[in-house]
């Protein structure tokens, strides 16, 4: 036999408390009782009440109790193996890591938000295997491809601009990166780029590493976060805990997202791209309506045990000494 949910044992330890209660009900009444008075005189009194019927009682109600416990254990038998098909697509997350990603024009910032939407994104996810490519001025693999989402969680918690000592905005590495050593070569088709990013590219030529990506069968969806219009300041915290901003030859910087090119990079690869600018976006929406629907592979097939499952033995057994003990009568017949 098999227990589904073997916390649910520890349910077992309420046994003994509430054998303990009927004990000091039985001897508190008795008590009470021998107040008003003596033992054979409530025997004359009262001779059909039966001490054993009320035990009997008692115990039915602790045994229909340990038989609910066991019921919620999930018990199960007559094991037999299942092979299951995991079917689902390659997904590889490029998170800009640059410091403009810390803009706070989004809440708390760029950066953060869009953490919080690959998060999102992971709970709908059906068997989809998922990387994460961290970028700035240079590109680190902070996640190949895997099935086990709470390995990318980990890796996702770890990320920020400390991840990559370079600084700068290089989307174009990026791509690169996913499509030449995160995904398969050999493998034309089930590749999906997501790319967060505000979209401030210096000389990478993402445009001709789109194509590129294109020709391997890559789709990329892009998320542009981010004002296009005013930009917004990139704060800085110093070592005495004083904010103030980025500045370059004396005059702050402004980040502003550059929708043009992003645009341009989803629309040579098949892809769709996402002006999200200072609102809010939902990567659960956009898996779900563009990426799901899409052809899937066989990515991984595995066996397990399958159990008939018997609860609800269990849960009928305690429903018949319910019903026993509310028939038992604490008086015995004269």
């Amino acid at each position: 036999m098999r227990l589904g949910d073997y916390q649910a044992l520890w349910l077992l330890w309420s046994l003994p408390f509430l054998a303990a209660f009927y004990g000091y009900s039985f001897t508190r009444k008795g008590r009470v009782l021998k107040q008003f008075a003596a033992v054979e005189l409530l025997r004359k009194i009262n001779p059909q009440v039966s001490i054993r019927r009320q035990l009997s009682k008692a115990f039915l109600l602790l045994l229909s109790a340990g038989s609910v416990v066991v019921a919620l254990t999930q018990p199960g038998w007559n094991p037999r193996p299942e092979k299951i098909a995991r079917r689902g697509r390659n997904i590889v997350v490029l998170m800009d890591v640059s410091r403009s990603m810390l803009a706070e024009d989004l809440y708390p910032n760029r950066l953060e938000h869009a953490k919080l939407a690959v998060g999102d994104l992971l709970d709908v996810l059906d068997g989809d295997r998922v990387g994460i490519v961290a970028f700035a001025g240079s590109c680190v693999v902070k996640c190949p491809l895997t099935q086990d989402y709470g390995f990318v969680r980990m890796a996702l918690v770890d990320i920020g601009p400390e991840s990559i000592n370079r600084g700068g905005t290089n989307i174009g590495d990026a791509i690169r990166k996913a499509t030449e050593e995160v995904f398969d070569r050999q493998e034309r088709d089930y590749k999906d780029i997501i790319l967060i990013t505000d979209g401030e590219d210096h000389e990478s030529f993402p445009l001709n590493a789109a194509e590129k990506a294109a020709q391997e069968g890559v789709r990329i969806y892009a998320i542009g976060l981010g004002d296009d219009r005013e930009g917004s300041r990139i704060p800085i915290t110093g070592s005495d805990g004083e904010k103030t901003f980025l500045k370059y030859q004396g005059e702050e910087v402004w980040s502003k997202l550059d929708s043009y090119t992003l645009g341009k990079i989803a629309l040579a690869t098949g892809g769709k791209y996402w002006q999200v600018g200072t609102g809010t976006f939902d990567l659960a929406e956009l898996y779900s309506s563009s990426i799901a629907p899409a052809v899937k592979k066989e990515l991984e097939s595995t066996t397990i045990m399958r159990y008939d499952e018997k609860f609800q033995i269990f849960l009928a057994l305690a429903l018949g000494l319910l019903v026993l003990e509310a028939f038992i009568s604490e008086r015995k017949k004269i």
